[in-house]
């Protein structure tokens, strides 16, 4: 199915996928708006969960010893972290990582799927609290990324908090809800839709990033505006890939070096253009990991706005 968007004058394509959820089959998830007057944009959107290897295995606390005894994001240097071999990735037990689009109270609009990628404010800070009260530590890529490949030391109960699609309540709610309990995140990028203003939605401004950057947090690349990877051809490499990293990089003064897939979606195909270009993870969503490039099919989990903090929990626990 596809759907075109008018904005500020140039056209922005969309291809939708039809994903798994875990009430829904094969079915389609559309972010707001991205122009000046009427702008949409697209949110990310897959399999919602996948129960994978039930409660998070407790020799992962015991080979992510404490090296913190608060909750602080300590920043790693990489450039020397060798990559080790499939297996090797695939045999370490995963962290949870939790996807979260918009958080802004539901409007009567709403369909159910909406809601699904909406988390009302008020449960979000108190997902985050009971993620606080649990013991959670949040890691950043770049110690998901030494973890992985040799096995270096993470906080106990770990988890990596990501956010899609720019949009601006994730400076405004979702920053000082995260500094509350001394929280960083990764935060991926449309660069498409940076300072845009919406009759539904406002998306983050350059300078917002940078604060976020400049506080700690991780800035990644999520395409220009939203392609479906599996679709990439010809000038997309450049469009979709080397000129937001430039962008993004310009913004931050620092190294994009994590990307996460538009709806999750990835192909085998593709992995080397990322590689090519110094991405040293990319992110799905609930699909299984490639067993040749786990790297670059890290797993999350739509954190879903139909969920009490409870049910968070107990997905967290089912699902990784």
């Amino acid at each position: 199915m596809g759907t075109q968007f008018q904005q500020a004058g140039f056209y922005v394509s969309f291809k939708f996928k039809q994903f798994i959820n875990i009430k829904y089959f094969m079915k389609l998830f559309f972010l707001p708006v991205i122009a000046l007057s009427l702008v949409y944009g697209v949110g990310c959107q897959s399999k919602s969960q996948t129960s994978q290897t039930g409660e998070l295995k407790d020799s992962l606390t015991t080979t992510v010893a404490t090296t913190q005894t608060e909750n602080q994001t300590t920043p790693i240097d990489t450039k020397n972290i060798k990559v080790a071999n499939a297996k090797t990735i695939l045999e370490r037990p995963q962290v949870p990582i939790l996807c979260y689009h918009q958080v802004r109270n539901w409007r009567a609009t709403d369909g159910a799927m909406g809601k699904d990628y909406t988390v009302e404010i008020q449960n979000f800070k108190d997902q985050i609290k009971m993620l606080s009260d649990s013991g959670y530590n949040t890691v950043l890529p770049d110690q998901l990324y030494a973890y992985l490949n040799e096995g270096k030391p993470l906080p106990k109960k770990p988890i990596m908090l990501t956010f899609d699609d720019t949009v601006l309540d994730q400076f405004t709610v979702v920053n000082p809800t995260l500094k509350k309990y001394g929280y960083k995140a990764a935060y991926f990028i449309m660069t498409v839709s940076i300072g845009k203003k919406g009759k539904f939605v406002n998306y983050m401004s350059a300078d917002q990033i940078k604060q976020l950057a400049d506080e700690g947090n991780t800035i990644g690349s999520h395409t220009y505006d939203h392609k479906n990877f599996k679709k990439y051809e010809g000038k997309d490499w450049e469009e979709q890939l080397d000129k937001p990293t430039k962008k993004l990089e310009e913004i931050t003064g620092k190294k994009i070096e994590y990307f996460a897939y538009p709806f999750g979606l990835w192909n085998a195909k593709g992995i080397p253009e990322l590689k090519k270009r110094g991405f040293k993870m990319a992110f799905s969503l609930a699909d299984k990991r490639d067993e040749n490039d786990p790297l670059f099919t890290v797993r999350r989990i739509i954190a879903s706005g139909h969920w009490s903090p409870k049910t968070l929990h107990n997905n967290i626990v089912k699902s990784f």
